[in-house]
């Protein structure tokens, strides 16, 4: 038993795997005498030297290629962007090439690659580095989508995305990297496609991903003690596939829906489940359902201009109040806000 961080439970996942399988390696920019721009590969490159974490050109059209070849070769390859913005330049071997070439080759040619690295807002990097991609390769059939939000869920899902023989996108959220968690277990996988109930509840159903979740867990904690109102948390965990049948489960009790998106409001993964919701389940829901997302802006760069910019506990207990029909103009929200948790400890050195 052990407390960890995320960025060490990702190194960990991608660690054992490469001890399990030869043919595992993994490849970015500044991932190996770096030990990563995040410090998710730390000492990788001394324990299975340069052939197998390997430092790259900045051009992630070029290894993103090169490391979908490899999976015709036999390899299962981890590609690491240094932030997922950066992914944007290799997005055509992402999208044309590995989603598509097990089923343009009739199937002579899985494509077992992970696509990971950092995601979401960043905290004054601009917003050329603050987008959040779920929707984007949701949207892309042959793709798997994976939004850990804690460090035992990464780990684990990392190792079933490494040993997955379709392409997987693998988003780590910013500000988890620093969050902790007690780890029981060594060599685990989870299940891809399968969402985690946090917290029961059969008041209202809050369904979150990635970093969200910790925010949602906070507002569920406040909203009992303060008004007894009993909100079922459901972490994602994975975008696509979604684990639909657990979601109309809760829905069936609750009857009533908040979905949370790290992305902006349109096209949003949260807009596609009300309407998948509001197509199948309509009779359920007691009241409309409710997404919280972020706005369709560019991100700013400036602390001042973002302080109401993402979305906080504070936001989803306005929103369940909302949907509850309870009068919010004598609520007094005295829990302290949670800022960035992308800020570094002192051994931290990065990510620029």
């Amino acid at each position: 038993m052990k407390t960890i961080q995320f960025r060490q439970a990702i190194a960990e996942a991608m660690t054992e795997e490469m001890r399990r399988d030869e043919s595992v390696y993994l490849m970015g920019e500044e991932v190996a005498e770096y030990n990563g721009a995040y410090k998710a590969s730390k000492g990788m490159l001394d324990e299975f030297g340069e052939r197998r974490v390997i430092d790259t050109p900045i051009s992630e059209l070029g290894f993103s290629g090169i490391g979908v070849g490899s999976t015709m070769t036999g390899n299962r390859p981890i590609i690491e962007f240094m932030t997922f913005n950066f992914a944007l330049v290799g997005i055509d071997q992402i999208i044309n090439n590995a989603a598509k070439i097990r089923q343009m080759s009739g199937g002579q040619f899985p494509c077992p690659i992970v696509f990971r690295g950092p995601t979401g807002s960043a905290g004054q990097l601009g917003a050329t580095h603050s987008q959040a991609f779920e929707s984007w390769y949701a949207n892309c059939p042959g793709l798997k989508v994976i939004v850990p939000s804690n460090p035992y869920d990464a780990k684990g899902l990392l190792k079933a995305a490494i040993r997955d023989d379709d392409p997987v996108i693998f988003l780590e959220h910013r500000w988890l990297h620093n969050t902790t968690a007690i780890n029981k277990r060594h060599d685990y996988r989870i299940k891809i496609g399968k969402a985690k109930i946090c917290k029961t509840g059969k008041h209202i159903t809050i369904l979150s991903m990635s970093y969200l979740t910790l925010e949602a867990l906070k507002a569920a904690k406040y909203l009992y003690e303060k008004h007894k109102i009993s909100a079922e948390v459901i972490d994602l965990r994975t975008i696509k596939p979604l684990d639909w049948q657990t979601i109309f489960r809760s829905i069936k009790k609750t009857k009533r829906l908040l979905v949370l998106d790290t992305g902006f409001t349109t096209g949003s993964v949260a807009s596609e489940i009300i309407a998948k919701i509001s197509i199948e389940k309509f009779n359920t829901l007691k009241s409309a359902p409710i997404r919280l997302a972020m706005p369709d802006v560019p991100e700013p760069t400036s602390p001042a201009l973002t302080k109401n910019f993402y979305t906080r506990a504070d936001d989803i207990v306005i929103s369940v109040l909302k949907s509850l029909r309870i009068n919010d103009k004598h609520v007094k929200l005295d829990f302290k806000q949670s800022g960035p948790a992308d800020v570094p400890d002192p051994s931290f050195k990065g990510p620029f």
